[in-house]
């Protein structure tokens, strides 16, 4: 591999030549970190990522000004176990938060265990002055911030409650809305001789979609088209597809809309205009509200040394399949957006469209921005290298799992592995089932090819490669035969199945 001197010098100035520890070498200031997240966004609910629909400037905007990754996943597509890999750089099964809290008592930590270490922590340990605004969503209160005020737990969408830095008070307003507020008060009363960092992260896309009155009739009279899958009945998928309660005709909602004696088509398709119009129009006061942060950090002479990055939790699906929600290892759930912008060292309108990237990936990469040591350990990587355009050796693969079961729309448990082209998803709990995608040929997932004897030598090596990450993770499997999955029905426990 050749690179430019200019790159190579880049590099070494950013302290990007070893992994996994990185030790404090840079010349320019500590920069400033905002990080925005949203909850259920998926990649292409951005016009950057080439939605027709929904425009979303300010998102746009980010990724115009710095760099855009379209391969970027999370490693547990739910909200709680993906946002603690996000700050801490770890696997669930490493980091303890297997569930967003509803599951069996094994798998339901309270929140982040104490022996965790969040890069919010690790940037306050170091000089910084630490935020967090908006959605928390886990059951531990924050810690590692000087200031914050959360909704507990989901949060509402108007007047929502918030807790402030330990206070319960209610706000008035829609919870984007709120949310910027709290935002901007944090920088303006920042202390001016330290570094920030804003952890900034909305409720929304995330159900129950009640969009601000003013975006209330967007969209009206707009022909939002049908995904390629609309219309699939699952046919090949295994029962554990089928019979997760996530069937779009079936969603709850909007019920006061749709009513229930309709035929089911119907209902599926109405209720699929209803889900993607209300969607958008949420994001749409996200957009908003980044756009006045943003405005901010340009008035105030903060631009160019701040790092702004732009994520979500989790992908969702849209009628995908016929399916709503998230949490199934397929691609609209586990594919987010990522767009960095840091202008001091990030160069505009770049794009990577080929490395894979994933949730783990950011604890490090901020760290190592900040000139913090990233911590032994982690099971991410610093993305430092690719944001300044080298080319350098990535992963081939990575490992995915969800334990949320029987709670959580019936999902059973399951692990899986991605590679460019293939995706190999394993049902683990007794009865054992699996799935095998050829990305390349049927980017859709519709076929299933896990019995197809032309694609046993691919199935075999793909289970072999997965076992090999899991051991370099550290993950591993209790002793003894795989455990029987529960008995589900309406997202609870009923027993066990035969």
């Amino acid at each position: 591999m050749t690179i430019s001197r200019r790159v190579a010098l880049r590099i070494l100035a950013a302290g990007a030549a070893g992994f996994p520890f990185i030790g404090r070498a840079q010349d320019l200031s500590n920069p400033n970190i905002l990080f925005i997240m949203t909850d259920d966004q998926r990649q292409d609910s951005m016009s950057a990522y080439g939605n027709t629909v929904l425009k979303t400037p300010n998102m746009d905007r980010i990724a115009r000004e710095g760099m855009r990754f379209e391969q970027m996943f999370v490693t547990n597509s739910l909200c709680a176990p993906s946002r603690v890999s996000f700050l801490t750089g770890l696997y669930s099964f490493a980091h303890g938060v297997w569930t967003n809290g509803d599951g069996p008592q094994f798998y339901n930590g309270p929140g982040i265990r104490q022996d965790q270490r969040t890069f919010a922590q690790l940037l306050r340990e170091a000089g910084y002055y630490t935020g967090l605004v908006g959605k928390w969503h886990l059951k531990s209160m924050p810690t590692g911030f000087d200031q914050w005020v959360i909704f507990p737990w989901q949060g509402e969408y108007h007047d929502p409650d918030m807790i402030a830095n330990g206070t319960r008070l209610r706000m008035r307003g829609h919870a984007d809305d709120v949310v910027g507020d709290q935002a901007l008060e944090f920088l303006r009363h920042r202390p001016r001789n330290k570094p920030f960092c804003l952890l900034y992260q909305f409720k929304s896309p995330h159900r129950s979609w009640t969009p601000a009155k003013r975006f209330e009739k967007v969209f009206e009279g707009v022909d939002i088209p049908l995904p390629r899958t609309f219309e699939q009945k699952l046919e090949g998928k295994p029962e554990a597809v089928r019979a997760a309660e996530m069937a779009l005709a079936d969603l709850p909602d909007f019920r006061d809309q749709v009513p229930a004696g309709l035929p089911r088509e119907e209902r599926k398709r109405r209720n699929y205009e209803l889900l993607v119009k209300n969607y958008y129009r949420v994001l749409l006061s996200v957009d908003e509200n980044v756009g006045r942060v943003l405005d901010f950090l340009d008035q105030n002479g903060l631009r160019e040394n701040t790092i702004v990055v732009y994520t979500s939790d989790n992908g969702f699906f849209l009628g995908e399949h016929g399916l709503y929600d998230k949490r199934l290892m397929y691609e609209p759930s586990i594919r987010v957006p990522l767009a960095v912008r840091y202008p001091a060292r990030v160069a505009p309108g770049s794009v990577d469209r080929s490395n894979m990237v994933l949730n783990v990936d950011v604890a490090p990469t901020l760290l190592q921005l900040a000139g913090v040591p990233v911590p032994l350990g982690l099971h991410g990587r610093s993305m430092v290298p690719l944001l300044l355009g080298a080319k350098v050796p990535w992963r081939d693969a990575f490992l995915y799992e969800y334990y949320e079961y029987p709670a959580g729309h019936c999902a059973r448990k399951h692990r899986g592995i991605r590679t460019d082209r293939w995706k190999l998803i394993h049902f683990f709990e007794q009865p054992q089932e699996w799935e095998l995608y050829d990305l390349q040929n049927d980017p859709d997932e519709t076929r299933n090819l896990a019995g197809s004897r032309a694609h046993a030598a691919t199935m075999a090596t793909l289970k072999a490669r997965m076992a090999e990450l899991r051991r370099e993770l550290g993950d591993s499997d209790p002793p003894g035969p795989p455990p029987l999955a529960p008995g589900c029905r309406d997202g609870h426990l009923t027993g066990y199945a035969p």
